[in-house]
């Protein structure tokens, strides 16, 4: 199943990346705050558990993809070293069903805190769509 993150509004300059492994992955960094946009692919098991090398886990049903930032993401100097935590254990049913049917799921985050950092720890969803 193809899936998309689109972070909003992330702070300008900074490198982010996907977490790949126990490695950055598809580093890039927003110009002037335009959306950043990662595409990857998990697995959807027969018990409907999401599996890959992106997808992390706590205990048995929590299921989520990491977005490495700052020198966590290879951008050494830099003044962040954090890591925002996408929760995917929870995409609506219906969505699910339709990436199982080949439709990429498209999750949009807010990239910069309200203190006007980069976003770390949990970062909400704040819309899924089908694309």
């Amino acid at each position: 199943m193809q899936l998309r993150l689109v972070i909003d509004s992330p702070v300008p300059g900074v490198l982010h990346s996907l977490q790949k492994d126990d490695a950055p992955y598809d580093a890039k960094a927003s110009r002037s705050g335009e959306p950043l946009v990662f595409d990857l692919s998990i697995r959807v098991a027969e018990d409907l558990r999401l599996l890959g090398d992106f997808v992390r886990r706590e205990g048995p049903q929590r299921r989520f993809i990491y977005v490495r930032v700052g020198t966590a993401a290879g951008e050494f100097g830099s003044a962040w070293n954090r890591r925002m935590k996408i929760d995917i254990h929870d995409i609506p049913p219906t969505l699910l069903e339709q990436g199982r049917q080949g439709k990429r799921l498209e999750a949009t985050i807010q990239g910069t805190a309200p203190d006007g950092t980069p976003a770390c720890a949990t970062v909400r969803v704040e819309r899924w769509r089908a694309i």
